[in-house]
């Protein structure tokens, strides 16, 4: 594996049209900085433009995943005062908004704890890992604040409303066993194994699918989760194979399905998504300053 690029506090290494984002603070078990997360949307972005890249892993350094915002970079007294509160964006929620907007793919491979602003970072993505001392924990309530990184929207779509009041109400460390259960994560895996484990699920797709399709689908699949009735699906779907069923992919698939051989699909995020992508009416993902 050869490193792309590397930051201070964010290593990024390509292999296999895969690219590995390991937060890399381990001294402070990868507590998030805002340095951090600026590098972590940036390399986002280039990942969104290089069509080399198909999937996103995100990892950690060491013995942890994250252990949320770094509070001792804040300083005593002024944990979480802002200069206007009252125009205050979470860098939390800026981030997960972007992991929510990518056109690839991620996969979190949960090497450790994951608590505050670190469980929330998981949850926008779209397939978790993690090993069995993993621990998650919202302790947001615990430290006098309310969730960040929108896991108010995230969390009680993927375990559930009362699940995810109780872990929020009570801000304990939810268990590898548990966060299985309730299918926050899909499998857990001892610590030597945790990695190689997201890179055999990652190359499944990069070798078996098309890049449009899976970055469609995507997007498909969690908007609709905000529907009001599945006509909104069957009319977005509808258009979308309308667009897409006498693309090159959608030719060279059915013909390798016909010719019993692999398919080598052709397509492109960059150039190949249908001219209406995307087709939901709220406003794009920007940046805030």
């Amino acid at each position: 594996m050869s490193a792309t690029e590397a930051g201070d506090e964010l290593l990024c290494e390509s292999r296999d049209r895969i690219l590995t984002l390991t937060l890399n603070r381990p001294d402070q078990l990868n507590a998030m900085t805002e340095n951090m997360r600026a590098q972590l949307i940036e390399a986002l972005d280039r990942a969104d433009d290089d069509d080399e890249i198909r999937v996103v892993v995100i990892t950690g350094a060491g013995r942890a995943f994250c252990a949320g915002t770094d509070l001792t970079a804040k300083g005593k007294g002024a944990t979480f005062r802002y200069p206007d509160p009252a125009r205050h964006v979470d860098g939390a929620g800026r981030l997960s908004l972007r992991i929510f907007e990518l056109k690839k793919p991620v996969i979190g491979a949960i090497n450790g704890a994951a608590v505050g602003a670190g469980a929330s970072l998981l949850l926008p993505m779209d397939i978790r890992l993690a090993t069995p001392r993993t621990r998650v924990g919202f302790a947001f309530a615990r430290r006098g604040i309310t969730p960040d990184g929108a896991a108010s929207w995230f969390l009680p779509r993927l375990v559930g409303v009362s699940r995810a009041i109780e872990w929020v109400s009570t801000g304990r460390l939810v268990g590898a066993e548990e966060a299985l259960a309730a299918g926050l994560v899909r499998s857990l895996h001892e610590p030597p194994e945790l990695l190689d484990a997201a890179y055999a699920l990652a190359g499944e797709i990069v070798r078996h699918t098309s890049a449009v399709s899976v970055a469609l689908a995507r997007q498909l699949l969690w908007r609709m989760l905000g529907a009001d009735h599945p006509m909104a699906a069957h009319e977005v779907e509808s258009r979308l194979l309308g667009a897409v069923g006498s693309s090159p992919d959608a030719v060279e698939g059915v013909g390798a399905f016909l010719d019993k051989r692999q398919a080598e699909f052709s397509g492109r995020v960059s150039r190949d998504l249908p001219d209406f992508y995307p087709w939901w009416p709220d406003r794009p993902f920007t940046p805030v300053p």
